[in-house]
């Protein structure tokens, strides 16, 4: 951006290389229930047409990069000058009084974990924040702090409105990103909730016990010596029942996987695959008449 006396004139932006370009290039922005909040939020806020600048940003690929911890996101946005600029975006982490709140909430409700697992939002996972009287997403705008390096005045910038709207994509791939921004990693709500979960059936005052249950895994003898019984059916598979129906979380494995490292003729490889599964499971209901 440039700046003449009192007065002041946008310039163009230098191009960015790799810069980290949003998939959607028009329309709304936002794949999942959960990101579609975030923008919602953002927008409901009134912050000014610096939001469309931003948006514009987004797309062209002016992030450079992107860093997701507890309570702060820390990115570099390319403006007009040589170097790009420096974007914090704080929201306040919840306590740990509040989190053990949430988890006891969502561990209330089996389907929640279900989905977590299976890296999917519960579309009602907001209940669980509100029981503890506390929120997943910035209610107010003071609630988010932001700071960016630029000569810009205004706060927010089109630079921080930029890292803004990559945040939603980046919510979309992983949902638990949010809950990182809140304090609490993937791994820590999934231990939790099965530390919950595994506590209800086990005595309280049992934590070796709580311990052995979490790590627990049958062993199962190398595959070189069950050669001779590999394609052997096992007992009581004659009693064993198929069910044909869709399952309640879709893509559940896919989810559960994350992004291929790879993609497949320049799409996703977790996308063909759905796409494959969806046509598998439809002729198969066809077939069978359930």
């Amino acid at each position: 951006m440039g700046y003449w006396g009192w007065g002041y004139k946008p310039s163009k932006p230098k191009a960015v290389k790799d810069g980290i370009k949003m998939r959607n290039q028009r329309g709304a922005i936002g794949e999942t229930w959960w990101s579609k909040r975030w923008i919602e939020t953002l927008e409901s806020f009134n912050i000014g047409a610096r939001l469309d600048r931003g948006r514009s940003y987004a797309r062209r690929g002016q992030v450079v990069s992107i860093d997701i911890r507890a309570g702060i996101v820390k990115a570099k946005v390319q403006g007009s000058m040589p170097k790009p600029y420096n974007v914090d975006i704080k929201l306040k982490p919840l306590s740990a009084a509040e989190w053990d709140a949430v988890v006891d909430a969502m561990a209330a409700q089996a389907i929640f974990a279900a989905k977590l697992l299976a890296g999917e939002m519960p579309q009602d996972i907001e209940q669980a924040f509100s029981a503890a009287r506390t929120s997943l997403f910035p209610s107010r705008h003071k609630d988010l702090e932001t700071d960016c390096s630029c000569p810009d005045s205004s706060n927010p910038c089109k630079h921080i409105a930029a890292v803004y709207y990559i945040l939603a994509e980046q919510f979309d791939d992983d949902p638990f990103l949010i809950f990182t921004l809140r304090g609490h990693t993937k791994e820590q709500i999934i231990r939790e909730l099965r530390e919950r979960r595994v506590s209800e059936q086990i005595e309280p005052d049992q934590p070796e016990i709580v311990e052995s249950a979490l790590t627990m895994v049958e062993p199962q003898p190398p595959l070189e010596e069950s050669l001779t019984s590999f394609w052997r059916a096992s007992e009581g598979l004659e009693s064993f029942r198929v069910r044909m129906e869709a399952p309640a979380i879709e893509n559940a494995v896919l989810r559960r996987l994350g992004p291929a490292p790879s993609p497949l003729g320049g799409a996703a490889l977790s996308t063909v695959l759905a796409r494959a599964y969806a046509v598998v499971l439809k002729r198969a209901v066809q077939r069978l008449g359930v």
